[in-house]
């Protein structure tokens, strides 16, 4: 069998990418997306809400018409809702939704966060502990009384999904990936993989995130990551602008798309997952380097860059990209950042470029971010706000 984790060897199938599920800021599905980006208008943030943040919120959605069951919908948390309508939305494009036959063989994978904490809960217990003479015994009381019985189940990774299968009837294998930003790389690399070396026909691969959430804004925002006051680009490494997003691919191999008649958006011909020793002066930006260097750099190519706005991460890509001369895009300057999210969404907007031959245009004040001719490939790069660095190459199919 192939080696092939670590992108394309010469024994290997294509890789079709037939259907794209995307909901965001923006809007919700390619025609939606397209026409905001290259509106060039504004990305629509919310500096209000869960201020001093900076937050791209979700756009309003109909949960109804890709989750119509109202008990399913309530036993799920939003970013699970997110990530089963997104799911939804791929699976139409790809013209696979209802289809049992199809689905029951659709392996999945999915990258996910832990699960969402009931805020409120938690900010009552810890009031009470500041005033408690026994902090010991009334957090085991307040524990037992105060968590609803499914919290612990709720906040399972693999419950996405769980979701996916019982909504949406996706029942071949399924794997789901946690860690940040490279769960996203390794959920894609994995299900081309597998698409590649002929142990899948059909995938279908994504994430979501809820960036609307007090709990992961204060988690972040210890560790100084979060973009505070107003919205500034994301190459000026400002912090990260947390993006509400579900982003999920139909992956298929050309034999299997042909045979039911299907065409490709776009092709995905690669995905690379590296850790670079961040200690190390330097190591980052040669990382991305040696990235670019993998997915190559023909005349056509652009970078779809998943930059999340962090400290040091930042610099150290921009130093990168920087140097590779490409045109490149950040979509956190579309989007936000969606932390499990990014790198499918990523993939999702290069290959919606590639398709349409171009690049949307650029946004004004980002230092990288420059205007550019047509492209026929896109290299998605992928550095982690503090760990992970990862590529993937989009190329016309």
């Amino acid at each position: 069998m192939p080696d092939v984790t670590e992108g394309r060897s010469r024994n290997q199938r294509d890789v079709w990418i037939t259907g794209i599920g995307l909901v965001s800021s923006l809007g919700e599905g390619l025609d939606a997306h397209w026409q905001a980006l290259t509106a060039g208008s504004p990305p629509v943030t919310d500096n209000t809400t869960f201020a001093p943040y900076v937050v791209h919120p979700l756009v309003k959605v109909n949960f109804d018409s890709q989750i119509p069951k109202k008990g399913d919908q309530r036993q799920m948390e939003p970013w699970q809702r997110i990530g089963t309508y997104a799911a939804g939305l791929a699976l139409d494009a790809a013209g696979i939704a209802k289809n049992a036959e199809i689905l029951s063989n659709t392996d999945m994978v999915v990258a996910a966060g832990g699960g969402e904490r009931d805020f409120q809960v938690d900010a009552a217990i810890l009031n009470d502990l500041s005033a408690s003479n026994d902090a010991g015994r009334l957090l085991n009381e307040r524990l037992l009384s105060d968590l609803r019985p499914t919290l612990s189940l709720a906040q399972l990774s693999n419950l996405l999904a769980g979701n996916i299968s019982i909504v949406h009837g996706v029942t071949g294998s399924s794997r789901t990936f946690m860690g940040e930003e490279s769960s996203g790389v390794d959920a894609a690399r994995i299900a081309y993989a597998r698409i590649a070396a002929g142990q899948s026909e059909i995938g279908l691969v994504g994430g979501a995130y809820n960036a609307e959430r007090e709990d992961t804004l204060l988690l972040n925002d210890l560790d100084a990551f979060c973009m505070k006051g107003a919205f500034s680009p994301a190459f000026t490494a400002p912090g990260i602008a947390s993006g509400s997003m579900g982003a999920f691919l139909v992956l298929e191999s050309p034999e299997h798309a042909k045979a039911r008649g299907a065409t490709p958006i776009a092709k995905l011909s690669g995905v690379w997952s590296e850790r670079a020793k961040r200690a190390v002066a330097g190591a980052v930006t040669a990382k991305v380097k040696a990235l670019l260097d993998k997915a190559g750099t023909a005349p056509g190519t652009a970078v779809i860059s998943g930059v999340t706005g962090a400290r040091d991460a930042t610099e150290a890509e921009a130093e990168a990209l920087t140097a590779s001369g490409l045109p490149v895009r950040a979509v956190a300057n579309r989007i936000g950042h969606g932390f499990e999210a990014q790198f499918i969404a990523a993939l999702a907007l290069a290959a919606l470029a590639v398709s349409k031959g171009t690049l949307f245009p650029p946004l004004a004040g980002d230092p990288l971010e420059k205007a550019a001719d047509g492209i026929s490939r896109a290299i998605v790069t992928q550095v982690g706000h503090w760990r992970g660095e990862g590529a993937g190459l989009v190329e016309k199919a």
